[in-house]
C-alpha cells in the first residue's frame, strides 16, 4: 500500500525498490539486468520491494536544456490566464508524460511584448518560485533576453539573482535588414496587435532599437562579464557565422543554441562549445525554417545536446530516430537528451544510471517505446497503463 501511494500522489515519497526484468541502458547499450533505487539514487544494495518490469525498457530521464512549450499551458489565449500556477503544474504534467525528469523553461524578455515582454516574464519568474518546489519533475528558468534593449542592462544581473537563475540565453529577433532598408518587417501588424500595441508605436519601437545597435557590442562585453562572475552559464541563440560565434566565446559565452548554419556550427564545434540542436529539426528530417540540418550536424559529430524546442515528445523520437537509421548507437542518441544537456547546465548529478546518480529515469514500453513511468529523484511524476497494477500487485 505505501508503494502505491507513493505511486499516485505524484512522488511525494522517495522509492525504495528493485526493477527487474526490464532491458537497462548503459553504456553499452540495453542489458537485461536489474535496477536498485533508493533515497532518490541510484544503489548497489537490494531493497525490500522488487517490481517486475518485463517488456519495458529504462532509460537516464530527459534532461531538457530548452523548451518553450510550457507557454501553451500558461497563456493559452492572451490575457485568459491570471494565475499561472496551475499553467505550471500542467506544463510539468506533460513533461513528465514524455519522460523528461529535469526541465529548462526558456522565458523571453523582449521587445516584442505580449507573453515576451518583461512584465510576463516577471510573472513566469514568480510563478516558478512559488509552485515549483511543491513539483516532482526538476523545472529551471532559462531567460530569453533580446540583446537591443539597452535600458535593461542595468537590471538583468538582479534579475537573475531574484529569481535565481543561473542559464541566459541571447537573442536578436529584430529585422534589421528591412528596417535599415526603411520598410515594414513582415507580419509586423499581426505582431503588433498580439503585443497589444498600435502597429506604428511598434515599428516606431523597433526602428529606435535598431537605431541602438553600434551601442550593443559594447554594453554586452560590460554585461557578459558581470554576468560570468557570476557564475551564470550564458549562451548565443541562432548563430550564422563563425566569426558571430568567436565573438561571443570571447565575452565567455559557451553554449551555441541553435546555430543556423554549417559554418557556424563547425566554428563552434572546433573551438569547444557546447552546441545545442533541436529535437524537432531531427524529428522532420529538416529544420522547418531551412536552416542546417541537425541530423547532417549530429552525422559530423556535432552537437551536444539536444532540446525539445517548441515540442516535448520530441526528444525522445529523435533518440531512438537517430538510433534506428543507424547514425548513432542508442546508447550515444540517448546522451544527447541526457547527459548531454545534464553537462550542459553543469549537472553532474544527472544523466546517467551509474551508481550514486539521481534516480532519474524513464521507463518506456519495449514494443511502443511509448512513456509508461517516469521517475525523477527517485520520486514518480507520472505513470501511466499496465505499469501501474505492476506497482500495486
Amino acid at each position: 500500500m505505501d508503494v502505491l501511494k507513493g505511486a499516485v500522489c505524484r512522488g511525494l515519497m522517495m522509492l525504495n525498490l528493485d526493477l527487474i526484468g526490464a532491458r537497462v541502458l548503459g553504456g553499452s547499450g540495453l542489458e537485461e539486468r536489474p535496477l536498485s533505487v533508493s533515497g532518490g539514487v541510484i544503489v548497489d544494495a537490494a531493497q525490500p520491494r522488487q517490481i517486475d518490469l518485463s517488456g519495458y525498457m529504462i532509460l537516464p530521464g530527459i534532461v531538457d536544456v530548452h523548451g518553450d512549450g510550457f507557454e501553451r499551458h500558461l497563456a493559452p489565449r492572451r490575457g485568459a490566464m491570471k494565475t499561472l500556477s496551475e499553467g505550471m503544474v500542467a506544463a510539468e504534467a506533460e513533461l513528465a508524460a514524455n519522460g523528461i525528469t529535469t526541465a529548462v523553461l526558456a522565458q523571453f524578455v523582449s521587445w516584442e511584448g505580449g507573453l515576451r515582454g518583461p512584465e510576463f516574464a516577471k510573472q513566469v519568474f514568480d510563478a516558478m518560485r512559488k509552485t515549483v518546489p511543491a513539483l516532482v519533475t526538476d523545472l529551471r528558468g532559462q531567460l530569453r533576453f533580446e540583446t537591443h534593449m539597452l535600458d535593461l542592462y542595468a537590471e538583468i544581473p538582479t534579475l537573475m539573482q531574484e529569481y535565481g537563475l543561473s542559464y541566459i540565453v541571447f537573442n536578436d529577433h529584430l529585422p534589421h535588414g528591412r528596417l535599415a532598408e526603411g520598410r515594414a518587417p513582415k507580419r509586423m501588424v499581426a505582431q503588433a496587435l498580439k503585443a497589444g500595441r498600435n502597429p506604428d508605436a511598434h515599428l516606431k519601437l523597433m526602428q529606435e532599437l535598431h537605431g541602438n545597435r553600434d551601442a550593443v557590442p559594447a554594453a554586452l562585453d560590460d554585461l557578459c562579464r558581470t554576468l560570468s562572475a557570476m557564475g551564470i552559464q550564458m549562451g548565443s541563440h541562432d548563430d550564422t557565422t563563425g566569426q558571430g560565434r568567436a565573438v561571443w566565446r570571447a565575452r565567455g559565452v559557451q553554449v551555441a543554441e541553435f546555430p543556423e548554419t554549417l559554418d557556424a556550427a563547425e566554428a563552434a564545434a572546433e573551438a569547444g562549445d557546447l552546441v545545442v540542436l533541436g529535437s524537432p529539426n531531427v524529428v522532420r528530417g529538416g529544420s522547418h525554417n531551412g536552416n542546417v540540418s541537425a541530423v547532417d550536424l549530429i552525422t559530423m559529430g556535432i552537437g551536444s545536446a539536444l532540446a525539445s524546442d517548441y515540442h516535448y515528445p520530441s526528444p525522445r523520437r529523435a533518440a531512438f530516430m537517430l538510433a534506428d537509421s543507424g547514425v548513432l548507437p542508442l546508447q550515444d542518441a540517448w546522451r544527447l537528451v541526457s547527459a548531454g544537456p545534464a553537462g550542459v547546465l553543469g549537472l553532474a548529478d544527472r544523466g546517467d544510471l551509474s551508481l550514486g546518480k539521481r534516480a532519474d529515469l524513464v521507463v518506456l514500453d519495449a514494443k511502443t517505446r511509448r512513456v509508461a513511468m517516469t521517475m525523477s529523484g527517485g520520486r514518480v511524476s507520472y505513470m501511466s497503463g499496465d505499469i501501474a497494477m505492476r506497482f500495486t500487485a
